[in-house]
């Protein structure tokens, strides 16, 4: 994609130059593009200015991902969607949000990020009003998509933002904010939507969506300055086209498994046919001119430890939260509002290790080790919660979301500013795409690859004995279902759900533990200062590969 005319500008101070879109430096004390820029008196009022406005639109789109899961439950109940359909529920909006993020960031550099947010927020707000009347799965599946896509404009601006305004020696603790928002508004939003299913229907949640994205939409109005880059290349339609194909069929394909049968032709061609068609994304941006995404970009170890550390994390952390709201209702008990308190302290963990841990630690010991800790902390936390049983105490579950929590937040923020400190100044906009790619993918797949785990072993071990094949292939359908088809199968379909649960998050916990021995391996000291590759049509935008950002990573590695 581009990179976004925010993300060129260095912190100001009193040795900034000017840089601008040819990459010359002055030395007139500003920075931006074409020589205008804002002094650092103003940067910094900028600063504390746009902070609170892009958190709150980061959270309106992060929480959406997640809130509706603790209403699975109802929704299951009230329009009779299969396990396949609530996955597709909620994954119709985490799949087009991924996929459409590069699209959506290319969008705002060209015809300005503020439009880009502005739209974003309608969209996003549009469709869930729209929701607010829906009753059939299909309906719902699709206004969720329309969604995503409003996400896909939202998000790419927010750490692009971050990064250009904070000075090098406060980054630090703003992106530790930024991953902490982002990794706790999903617990946040399924904690208000937990309360709000107390007196209401599913259907509240979608009217939350409604009233953040008007707050939100209000402070941009009032509060974001309009920025673009005249310059900008054409949009790659074409890669973005090969992206949405490969990764919808792929994903398509993967959550049909449990019912196609992970090894018919269906399952296996789409499969095949959707990691081609990623491939051919791939030739086709080491090609084009103005890619979506230079390959190359990856070459450099810092930034692939970041982006695999972040997309593993997601992947677990989505799937878990997929799988264990409907245990904590369906096979617990729990209402709503008790099923998303128990992950409060999950919540609180994440925070404390972005905010707190990890930006001490990272100073002394270095990133290399405080990532590693943290994917440790996520595999033992996962291990714990695939032990649970239907009668096991919360005490048993806390004592895998502590550590589940703490080593997210430990290992988001250092992987998180790998991506960003990576690269020269001029890719600061690729990497914090790459960063929102990173989540919103990893959340995606892990979605659509734990749920069908658990779907499958849910659809095996369920063989409920003196029923008519039409009932069991209802209580096959659903847990929601087969709780409402008598206590004897009620029972039988609980403890399917447990095994399948315990299946899929004790992969998860074995991909961050391959995860932490990668950053391990690709981190290594004598290896990480090394050089970034450029995309071909970087032109003389493009700085040395050793910039300050990338030499400092290199060094706390």
């Amino acid at each position: 994609m581009t990179i976004p005319m925010a993300a060129q500008e260095p912190p100001t101070g009193p040795q900034s130059g000017t840089v601008g879109t040819s990459g010359t430096v002055g030395t007139s004390g500003t920075s931006g593009t074409s020589g205008i820029g804002v002094r650092g008196g103003a940067a910094g009022a900028t600063s504390r200015a746009t902070l609170p406005v892009i958190m709150l639109a980061l959270a309106t789109v992060v929480a959406a991902v997640a809130s509706l899961n603790v209403a699975l439950p109802s929704i299951a109940r009230d329009t009779h969607a299969t396990q396949t359909q609530l996955s597709w529920i909620i994954d119709a909006y985490a799949l087009p949000f991924a996929a459409l993020l590069l699209l959506g960031g290319a969008i705002g550099d060209r015809y300005g990020r503020r439009r880009a947010l502005i739209a974003g927020l309608a969209i996003f707000g549009a469709g869930s009003v729209a929701a607010l009347a829906v009753s059939t799965p299909g309906w719902l599946i699709a206004l969720r998509a329309v969604l995503g896509a409003g996400a896909a404009l939202v998000m790419p601006a927010t750490l692009s933002t971050i990064t250009a305004t904070f000075p090098a020696d406060q980054r630090p603790r703003a992106v530790g904010a930024w991953t902490g928002v982002a990794g706790a508004s999903a617990l946040l939003g399924v904690l208000t939507s937990g309360l709000l299913l107390e007196f209401w229907s599913w259907r509240s949640v979608f009217g939350l969506n409604v009233a953040l994205a008007v707050v939100a939409l209000a402070a941009t109005l009032r509060v974001i300055p309009e920025s673009a880059d005249p310059s900008a290349p054409r949009l790659d339609l074409f890669g973005a086209l090969l992206t949405v194909v490969g990764l919808g069929v792929t994903v398509y394909s993967v959550i049909e498994a449990p019912t196609e049968g992970w090894t018919s032709p269906w399952t296996l061609g789409g499969i095949a046919g959707g990691l081609a068609v990623l491939a051919g994304f791939v030739a086709w941006e080491l090609r084009a001119r103005s890619p979506l995404l230079d390959p190359r970009l990856f070459g450099h170890r810092a930034f692939a430890a970041g982006t695999l550390s972040i997309t593993v994390q997601f992947f677990g952390f989505f799937g878990f939260i997929f799988l264990v709201l409907q245990y904590l209702q369906l096979v617990r008990g729990d209402s709503a509002l008790r099923a998303a308190l128990s992950l409060l302290p999950m919540s609180l963990a994440i925070m404390s290790g972005a905010r707190g841990m990890a930006p001490r630690l990272v100073p002394r010991v270095g990133a290399r080790p405080v990532i590693i800790l943290g994917l440790v902390l996520v595999t033992a936390g996962l291990l714990v919660i695939s032990r649970l049983e239907g009668t096991s105490a919360y005490w048993s579950l806390l004592a895998g979301l502590l550590p589940l929590g703490a080593g997210m937040g430990l290992a988001m923020t250092p992987a998180t500013t790998a991506i960003t400190e990576a690269l020269p100044a001029a890719k600061q906009g690729v990497g914090s795409a790459v960063n929102d790619l990173a989540r919103e993918l990893g959340g995606a797949l892990g979605i659509a690859v734990l749920g069908s785990v658990m779907q499958s072993t849910y659809r095996d071990q369920l063989q409920p004995a003196g029923l008519p094949d039409q009932v069991v292939e209802q209580a096959r359908s659903s847990l929601a279902v087969a709780s409402r088809l008598g206590p004897e199968v009620a029972r039988q379909a609980q403890s399917a759900f447990v095994d399948g649960m315990q299946l899929a998050l004790t992969c998860a916990a074995v991909a961050a533990a391959v995860a932490a021995l990668a950053v391990a391996a690709l981190l290594r000291r004598d290896r990480a200062a090394a050089a970034v590759p450029h995309p071909a049509s970087s032109g003389p935008a493009s700085v040395s590969p050793k910039s300050p950002e990338a030499e400092s990573f290199a060094m706390k590695s």
